[in-house]
């Protein structure tokens, strides 16, 4: 049979303690924020043992968020291309629930902490839809490798738990007008690798780190082509390189830096440039307002999309392992894709 208690947090929050005992089996206990998760728990689990279905809880009450955290940054995290983004949205799950056990984290808890996401605190603005959705696939992913690798939940709870809507994303590219006068404004700057560096960004679609940290080993003057090696979603990537950026490089790589082997290095040999202070100064002498680094990835492949490009061309440009990131620059391409229908069209009934 069940008992349940209702107990008090230390902050006056209400949760109930349930513990079912049946005969030939040790005493299952967990904790829920609601009575009513916490009777459909207790039959659940009646059940479960009754049909020897049931999942020892005591594994779960073993260990707490913490100590999988801690377990899974250690011998998962450090192989990912995104372990310090994750690292920093699991720091924040440890921060408000690391003390409990895992048998205590239930939907109903992680729903309230994913309401907690999207609450602004001082200084800071509401989280999105995409970023809480981040946070919430961060934790599960670490609750999926405890269930199928460690043994130490039957389940995942964080499966249960709804998805906020994402936006289809911001796509802010440059116009001719602004290009030519961001370009110009770079060409200008006090820094003098700015303008070679947003060249690149325009004329490969390459991630700002992509850019920035990039090695004199990883471009090929004879070929003609740049070599990305640590991209985000860990394949190697190479790219053309148009006239204007190779010759550049070219010239900067007489006057390169010999304690140095990147091809922007920052103030310490080891460390790439940032840019932050002359890129800021650029834009505003450019008079271009809402625009960001990551956007001259968008400007590059807005301009393939209008030049014909196909989206699995421009996949492959940018280094997207699927379509869906690259769908929405589909309208763009619209007016090349009128030309090719009214071609095929002129073709087949000599309009």
């Amino acid at each position: 049979m069940a008992t349940i208690e209702k107990r008090r947090s230390a902050d006056g929050d209400p949760h109930y303690r349930v513990k079912v005992r049946l005969k030939g089996h040790p005493p299952q206990t967990a904790t829920f924020t609601s009575r009513s998760d916490a009777n459909k728990w207790a039959a659940k689990v009646e059940t479960e043992l009754r049909e020897h279905r049931h999942f020892p809880v005591a594994v779960a009450q073993r260990h707490t968020v913490n100590e999988l955290i801690e377990r899974y940054c250690k011998h998962h995290l450090a192989h990912k291309k995104v372990a310090d983004q994750q690292a920093r949205q699991l720091h924040w799950w440890q921060q408000r629930m690391g003390h409990l056990s895992l048998a205590d984290i239930t939907p109903a808890l992680i729903i309230q902490q994913r309401e907690a996401l999207t609450e602004s605190s001082a200084g800071t603005r509401p989280r999105s839809p995409a970023t809480v959705n981040r946070y919430l696939a961060a934790l599960s992913h670490v609750f999926t490798i405890a269930v199928k690798e460690y043994e130490w939940l039957d389940r995942n709870p964080l499966l249960l738990v709804s998805r906020g809507k994402e936006s289809k994303g911001r796509v802010r590219f440059l116009s001719d007008s602004e290009r030519n006068r961001l370009l110009a404004a770079c060409q200008a700057s006090s820094n003098p690798d700015l303008y070679l560096a947003v060249l690149l960004s325009l004329a490969t679609g390459a991630r700002r780190m992509e850019i920035l940290g990039l090695r004199w080993p990883q471009v090929d003057l004879v070929r003609k082509t740049v070599t990305l090696l640590e991209t985000k979603n860990g394949e190697r990537r190479a790219l053309p390189l148009g006239e204007q950026p190779l010759d550049l490089l070219r010239d900067r790589a007489k006057i390169r830096r010999i304690d140095s082997d990147l091809v922007f290095p920052g103030r310490y040999p080891n460390q790439p440039a940032q840019f932050r202070h002359a890129w800021a100064t650029a834009l505003e002498a450019a008079q271009i307002q809402d625009f960001h680094w990551h956007d001259l990835r968008h400007s590059a492949a807005s301009y393939l999309a209008m030049s014909g490009a196909t989206l699995q061309e421009i996949a492959a440009i940018l280094g997207h392992k699927t379509l869906a990131m690259v769908k929405r620059y589909t309208h763009l391409s619209e007016p090349h894709t009128a030309s090719v229908v009214n071609r095929m069209n002129a073709k087949i009934f000599g309009e």
